[in-house]
């Protein structure tokens, strides 16, 4: 019987604290870049290629849950349990704007012209900000059923796409009405949600689900069962003919796209694994044991944002 390949990780050290979030940028002219979130409040921003430390993002005063760089990797924005949202300067490391919010944020999302940022959190609102006129009144959408979780735009910046820490299923929201147009039903909350950079798939994992939804007509693809409670799950970019996932037993498996089958995984963590990303992963840290830092993967591809 074939042995499954496990990979031997890159480990970006830096970190004192568990990194609850990863965003990869897209490739610019200067190549692409990583940058992480941790709840040691200071986001890091690395060399997508080698894992090459660039600089930290000072100014945060609580744990940093979400980030997020803009399409051409100029800015980084940062939700975190200080209340705020911030937009920084990804070249100086400046902060361009820090947003006040009633409570902590969760997740945040450049729009792709990168004009606005989308913001949501424990205060169960999804908020606009329109970073060319920061000091105009903010927009809220329709009040989120439950705190958010994940937020992401789709559709040319026309649709939002949200979960929540304490209930099933993704709303997707019209971005012109501010009004829930379609819910994608789960049995259990949705942990990560990913829209596919060709805008194909949503996936989503909840429980001990992947799961595959059309970004266009909002139908269930494809649903795998894993083999424990899953975190986190992430599409091969360029390819999409597989996945990883991530979760409880403290492995990063993965998956054929067509069948659901596992081909693969990559190396043991000490601590289950909270946040995935084709091809960069992170296990995350119960706890102050000890530090927790990235760690990115070789594939077939090279390790490269596709």
């Amino acid at each position: 019987m074939d042995k499954k390949k496990i990979a031997v990780p890159l480990v970006c050290h830096g970190h004192s604290r568990p990194v609850v979030d990863l965003f990869y940028s897209p490739v610019t002219l200067d190549g692409f870049f990583l940058i992480s979130a941790s709840k040691d409040s200071s986001p890091m921003l690395r060399n997508g290629e080698t894992g090459d430390w660039i600089g930290t993002f000072e100014g945060h005063k609580g744990a940093v849950w979400s980030v997020c760089l803009d399409t051409n990797a100029l800015r980084a924005a940062s939700g975190s349990a200080d209340f705020t949202a911030k937009v920084w300067n990804a070249l100086t490391g400046d902060i361009l704007h820090s947003f006040e919010h009633k409570h902590i944020v969760r997740a945040c999302a450049f729009s792709e012209d990168t004009r606005l940022l989308l913001t949501g959190g424990i205060e169960k609102v999804l908020r606009i900000y329109d970073l060319n006129h920061p000091e105009a009144p903010l927009r809220e959408v329709d009040k989120s059923p439950g705190s958010v979780r994940t937020v992401s735009w789709m559709h040319s910046d026309q649709t939002l796409l949200s979960s929540c820490t304490d209930m099933g299923g993704v709303r997707l929201w019209d971005v012109r009405s501010g009004k829930i147009v379609q819910t994608l039903e789960t049995k259990s909350p949705v942990t990560s949600a990913e829209v596919s950079q060709d805008g194909r798939y949503i996936t989503t994992a909840d429980g001990a689900t992947v799961k595959f939804w059309d970004a266009g007509h909002f139908g269930l693809v494809k649903s795998y069962n894993m083999p424990c409670t899953v975190e986190s799950a992430s599409l091969e970019p360029k390819y999409g003919n597989k996945f990883i996932a991530g979760g409880e037993d403290m492995w990063v498996r993965v998956f054929d796209f067509h069948t659901g089958d596992e081909t693969g995984m990559f190396s043991n963590h000490a601590t289950r694994v909270i946040t995935v990303l084709y091809i960069v992963y992170v296990s995350h840290q119960e706890g102050n044991h000890m530090p927790q830092d990235p760690r990115m993967e070789l594939s077939e591809y090279g390790r490269q944002a596709l």
